[in-house]
């Protein structure tokens, strides 16, 4: 039998690098344990329609409110149409002021002069004050919006009247900054204020220092921008930027529906880039058309994995629009509420302005380490692929040498960000094929001393199966975590934790790693004709490819095809896959049952697959047989790996994650050996 050897100096080069990624780990771990604060808000005019449909008054409801938990209110623009149907102003068009006078029923003696004096146009737009703080505000804005040229005022019998220049549908439906009054009520309730503002069309300075200066006596917790543009995008965003710093206000950013980065507003990155990520939040509310079909129970556990696994910080709660059983709908939108804020401070979440991360950026000199960590696993995984490479040392010290100066160097000089994605793509690939290629070398050492004490694979207790194996898992998946601290070592920055940057590849994952596992378990066995050894890879390949097959086996084919395909198609968030209902449920309860759900691929499929292949190893079964198993068992170390990739999941959910799937996919492997060992024994054919 030839063995490949590890080099050993490229090992310590490893080593070296794993000690550099844990370094950033343990700093990873006490920024991400630092930011466990969550901003609880519901939007004022949600609280507002309560109260109505209840008939109580706002007041009341926001004392309610607040006694739940809830820490802010979410206020956002007013609009004419809005103030309209409060009766805080009231509009009227110009053509039906003159077509009330025309038809007589237009009594009031002074607006009759303003209209013989031709002072009413029938294309302008005239707003009346209801309520004086509103109008007010109303006057503000428009000349805000609009300019003097298109709002001009004037009085009717000493009573002020705005007359607008504009299309009446457009200009009621257009923002008119945040209101005063909403925002009053929610400071005397004790909340502070969420603000959602749009930006003006053909913002200027005086527009951007407008909205400032509105809200600076009032406790605002964040501003996240409503609509697809941030205040003062594009030409006056460093003066936006400037008053955040001021003020030290919180950005918040909003997470797309696809839960991958966000939902895109222009100016977003520049401002978060001024005022630096240190001062940036996520937000994530349920999606409206999909809130009514979750039960409370589901959307208020929805909340804890939200803030545990994807770092949102800005909880925007929407409410329930039908009461449940037997209660009424303010008081089931009120146990709602205070559902989410016990489930969360069970977490161990604190509760007030959003939480953000320090502006973290590893030691440069970590981050090479960690570059210079994956070139030697890259030229190690060379060195176990071929023979002739296998036995140069100092060609394979070269090569990495070469690397190592290429891809440590751009990092050294805080650069080097392609090369740091690049470095975690490998990573994530590398080193689970490493850790399967090892098991496959020792497993050629066990079964040659097998060969060697002439035993039979008969002899080899369950009990020994399932402890052989169950530890060998142990052992790899140990392995294959080093290649989540170097794949978190590359990345960890305060950019990714946002998810302003992210890792792409994800679905690579999957691919790869079996087939770099694949390529080395050519080299080792032969899987078409085990009498044969040393065959190499390309042979083997050509063989295979020649080889006549049943029309049975060719189906089956397709089905392994057809599940691994659907295996790749569900990893993201953006496949569109269908989950179903039976496997919602599973999630469910695993979610229940463990600290962080283990991922389904790892533990119903992955590691028992390992623990198989080790007993298929030692009990003789065909090579393709182990085959197979070994590629499934490659699946689910690469997906321990990947769990890292999601660099907004803290680094302990993800570590806990691996861990929870490591240990039942272990016993589900011992059961399925068990099984084995029953079914070998009954229908025994003798070796």
């Amino acid at each position: 039998m030839k063995r490949f050897l590890y080099n050993r100096t490229l090992l310590i080069i490893i080593g070296v690098g794993l000690f550099a990624s844990l370094i950033i780990a343990g700093q990873r771990f006490f920024v991400e344990s630092e930011n466990m604060q969550v901003d609880l808000a519901v939007d004022y005019q949600s609280i507002a329609d309560l109260a109505e449909r209840e008939g109580l008054e706002i007041e009341d409801v926001l004392n309610m409110t607040k006694e739940t938990g809830i820490t802010s209110l979410a206020i956002y623009d007013s609009t004419l149409e809005k103030l309209v149907r409060k009766g805080k102003v009231f509009t009227l068009a110009g053509s039906e002021i003159l077509a009330n006078y025309q038809t007589g029923t237009l009594s009031n003696e002074l607006w009759r002069q303003t209209i013989e004096f031709d002072l009413i146009a029938p294309n302008r737009v005239y707003v009346i004050g209801g309520d004086l703080g509103s109008y007010y505000d109303t006057k503000e804005a428009l000349i805000q919006r609009l300019g003097n040229d298109r709002v001009k005022i004037f009085s009717v019998g000493g009573i002020e009247v705005i007359e607008v220049r504009a299309q009446f549908g457009e200009l009621m439906k257009m923002p008119l900054g945040l209101p005063h009054d909403e925002m009053n009520k929610a400071r005397a309730a004790g909340f502070t204020i969420l603000a959602r503002p749009m930006n003006f069309r053909k913002c200027t300075a005086e527009n951007v220092q407008f909205f400032f200066d509105r809200i600076s006596n009032y406790p605002i917790s964040e501003i996240v921008f409503d609509g697809p543009e941030v205040l003062g995008a594009s030409n006056f965003l460093d003066l936006t930027a400037k008053n955040f710093s001021a003020r030290k206000i919180t950005f918040g950013v909003i997470e797309h529906t696809s839960q991958l980065k966000f939902y895109p507003q222009l100016g977003m990155e520049y401002l978060s880039e001024k005022i630096g990520k240190d001062h940036v939040a996520r937000l994530y509310a349920i999606p409206k058309d999909e809130q009514p079909k979750l039960e409370m129970a589901a959307a208020v556990n929805r909340w804890s994995t939200t803030d545990r696994e994807r770092n949102i910080r800005i909880n925007l709660l929407r409410i329930y629009e039908k009461a449940e059983h037997e209660m009424t709908l303010l008081e089931t939108n009120m146990k709602y509420f205070r559902e989410v804020h016990d489930v969360l401070e069970k977490d161990g979440f604190t509760f007030g302005k959003a939480g953000t991360f320090d502006n973290y950026y590893p030691n440069v000199f970590l981050r090479a380490l960690v570059i210079i960590g994956v070139a030697a696993a890259g030229v190690l995984y060379l060195s176990l692929i071929s023979r002739r490479l296998n036995r140069n040392r100092k060609l394979q010290l070269q090569i990495f040498a070469v690397f190592a100066i290429m891809t440590a160097l751009p990092v050294l000089m805080e650069a080097g960000g392609k090369i740091r994605i690049l470095a975690a793509f490998f990573s994530a690939n590398l080193f689970p094929a490493l850790a399967i290629i090892w098991q496959l070398d020792l497993l050629r050492i066990i079964q040659c001393k097998i060969r060697l004490q002439k035993k039979s694979a008969r002899t080899i207790s369950t009990f020994q199966l399932v402890w052989i194996s169950g530890f060998a898992l142990l052992v790899t998946g140990v392995l294959s975590l080093t290649g989540a601290a170097y794949l978190s070592g590359a990345l960890s920055d305060v950019s990714y934790f946002l998810e302003f940057e992210i890792f792409r590849g994800i679905k690579l994952t999957f691919i790869l790693p079996p087939i770099l596992v694949a390529v080395a378990f050519l080299q080792r066995f032969n899987i078409v004709d085990e009498v044969r050894r040393n065959v190499p890879a390309t042979q083997q390949i050509k063989e295979l490819l020649n080889k006549s097959i049943s029309v049975k086996f060719f189906l089956g084919l397709m089905v392994v095809v057809g599940a691994l395909v659907i295996l790749i198609a569900r990893s993201g968030h953006t496949s569109g896959m269908p989950v179903s209902d039976f496997e919602i449920k599973i999630r469910a309860l695993l979610e229940q049952i463990f600290y962080a759900r283990p991922r389904s691929k790892e533990i119903f499929f992955g590691h028992p697959a390992f623990m198989l292949a080790f007993a298929a190893f030692l009990k003789k079964f065909p090579k393709m047989i182990c085959f197979a198993l070994i590629m499934a068992a490659t699946i689910g170390q690469s997906s321990m790996v990947e769990t890292f990739a999601h660099m907004r999941t803290p680094i302990f959910m993800s570590f806990m994650r691996g861990l929870d799937g490591l240990i039942p996919g272990a016993i589900i492997g011992a059961l399925l050996i068990v099984c084995l060992q029953l079914f070998l024994n009954k229908f025994y054919v003798k070796e």
